[in-house]
């Protein structure tokens, strides 16, 4: 006798995507090979639906980042790790299939959640460090999350899911987005991207001047949303007191971070608000102080700056190789070496500085 397979947050998910398609029979594409058992796709399956409005697209959304069968995990309020994701493309009048570079970076983001277990909420970002769609000519180069506007969020037996949109963006797009927000930007290009609609061949809204100008407002008047930064490149050399001279404390910094670093300081330490710089070894955060102090603690460093610290910073830090010296406080170096930009095969296919 066959034992029946309960499928309670498989079903939840199909029943909330048939609301908005009715009869429509999605494409789906569904896993051979279950990830835990050696197969290469993490996600159980993918299902993409036709939509017309507000241009004809995919709607693409992902079966596996949640608990799709019986309840596993200790966390009742959430089922899996809380969220599906979708994924609007671009589709051309005669496509009767979804692009695969679009299920490839699907199951990618979830290779990257289950070997990492770093998890997505609305208002993330994501650096692909190359195009979203590997050989692509195009400007797209980083992902954004935003709730899925037409997907509400599902109250299982299994726990809670919600439905992340994912958003492909440019490079300057996504600097704008930690010097600012992920909401506040993707709410002043909307009517450039309209339903967030991933559109490889698009150019950058900020090179709409008025997208530009309310970009700008924002950032001055609500600073940055950004106090986090995971940073691959960030090493802490303590100061010392020679008998004779005093050596100053070094921190590296890699020139892609040193860039993002120094245009955050505005909206961050500017506004009252801290920046935190995490990397595997080592926290190091900024903080707005009246005097400029360093202070640390085991695999922890708080750089407490002053005003005229900080404007010099915002100033000097760019992304060039080189050592900084501030004129306004002589105990701390800020080192910017190179930094190497990999494709997936670890190869270099750039440089920073």
């Amino acid at each position: 006798m066959t034992e029946e397979i309960n499928t309670t947050g498989w079903d939840a998910i199909e029943e909330a995507v048939t609301k908005l398609y009715g009869e429509q029979e999605p494409k789906h594409y569904g896993t051979a090979i279950s990830y835990m058992f050696g197969g290469q796709d993490p996600l159980d399956g993918l299902s993409a639906y036709k939509a017309e409005t507000p241009s004809p697209h995919w709607h693409i959304v992902t079966f596996g980042f949640s608990e799709l069968y019986e309840k596993e995990s200790e966390n009742t309020e959430c089922s899996g790790y809380g969220f599906e994701l979708s994924f609007r493309v671009a589709r051309s009048k005669d496509e009767e299939e979804p692009p695969a570079w679009a299920l490839n970076l699907l199951q990618n983001m979830g290779r990257y959640v289950f070997n990492s277990n770093n998890i997505f909420v609305a208002g993330d970002y994501l650096d692909a460090n190359g195009p979203i769609c590997l050989g692509a000519d195009t400007q797209l180069t980083a992902l954004a999350f935003i709730r899925d506007p037409e997907l509400d969020t599902l109250h299982t037996p299994n726990g809670r899911v919600e439905f992340l949109q994912m958003v492909g963006i440019t490079e300057d797009e996504l600097e704008a987005m930690k010097i600012w927000n992920t909401r506040g930007l993707l709410e002043a290009g909307k009517a450039e991207i309209p339903g967030y609609i991933t559109d490889l061949s698009r150019n950058s809204m900020l090179r709409v001047p008025a997208v530009q100008e309310s970009v700008q407002i924002g950032i001055d008047r609500d600073g940055s949303s950004t106090g986090f930064l995971y940073v691959d490149q960030l090493a802490w050399v303590p100061g010392k007191n020679g008998l004779f001279k005093k050596k100053p404390a070094v921190l590296t910094l890699g020139a892609k971070q040193a860039d993002t670093v120094g245009k955050l300081l505005r909206g961050r330490l500017l506004k009252g608000k801290d920046l935190s710089l995490v990397s595997k070894e080592i926290s190091v955060t900024l903080e707005p102080a009246l005097t400029t102090e360093i202070k640390t603690g085991e695999g922890t460093v708080h750089l407490q700056l002053d005003e005229a610290v900080v404007n010099e910073l915002m100033n000097k830090l760019l992304p060039k190789e080189g050592e900084i010296r501030l004129s306004s406080y002589k105990d701390l170096i800020i080192q910017v070496v190179k930094t190497n930009i990999m494709d997936q095969d670890g190869n270099v296919v750039s440089t920073i500085g």
